[in-house]
C-alpha cells in the first residue's frame, strides 16, 4: 500500500465519521427541538390576559361557609393534665460548685489536689433535672448514704416557665 492510497482511505473513513458523528446528530436535534419551541412558545401578556378574564367575579358566587375554630390552649387557672409524661425517666443531679480550669492545670492535678469551687462553704447545692434548676437543698448522711434535703423549691408555676 502506497502513501498515495492511505491518505483516501483516512478522508474517506473521515467522511463515514463526520456522518456518523453522534455530537452532531445530537446538536442538529437541539436545534430542532428549540425551533419547534420557540414556534409553540406563548407572549406572558397573553396569559396574564386570560387570567384576568377567568378571575373577574361572576354574581352567582357565594362564600363558603366555615366553621368557628376553638381555642384548645389551657385557661390560666385550670391545671394541666401531666400524666402522659408521669413515667417519664430523667436525669437529676446536684451541684457543689463549679470553676473554670485550664487545660494545663487540668493535667497537673492528681491524688490529693484541690479544686476551688465558686461556692462558699455552707452554701446550698443547686438541685438540677435535666440541667434545669428546680430547687436548693443541703448535704445530708443517711444510712452511711450522701443525701440532699431541699430547702428551697422552685415553684411549679416557674418550673413549667422555664420548660417552654
Amino acid at each position: 500500500m502506497t502513501d498515495e492510497t492511505e491518505v483516501n482511505e483516512n478522508e474517506s473513513a473521515a467522511a463515514e465519521g463526520e456522518a456518523e458523528d453522534p455530537w452532531a446528530a445530537a446538536l442538529e436535534e437541539q436545534a430542532e427541538v428549540e425551533g419547534a419551541a420557540a414556534e409553540a412558545a406563548v407572549d406572558p401578556d397573553d396569559i396574564l390576559a386570560d387570567a384576568g378574564a377567568a378571575a373577574a367575579p361572576t354574581p352567582d358566587v357565594q362564600a363558603a361557609p366555615l366553621d368557628t375554630l376553638e381555642d384548645d390552649s389551657v385557661p390560666a387557672g385550670e391545671e394541666v393534665n401531666l400524666d402522659v409524661i408521669l413515667d417519664i425517666p430523667v436525669t437529676i443531679a446536684m451541684e457543689i460548685g463549679r470553676t473554670t480550669i485550664s487545660i494545663r492545670n487540668l493535667l497537673q492535678l492528681n491524688q490529693g489536689s484541690v479544686v476551688e469551687l465558686d461556692r462558699l462553704a455552707g452554701e446550698p447545692m443547686d438541685v438540677l433535672v435535666n440541667g434545669t434548676l428546680v430547687a436548693h437543698g443541703e448535704v445530708v448522711v443517711v444510712n452511711d448514704k450522701f443525701g440532699i434535703r431541699l430547702t428551697d423549691v422552685i415553684s411549679a408555676s416557674e418550673r413549667l416557665k422555664k420548660l417552654r
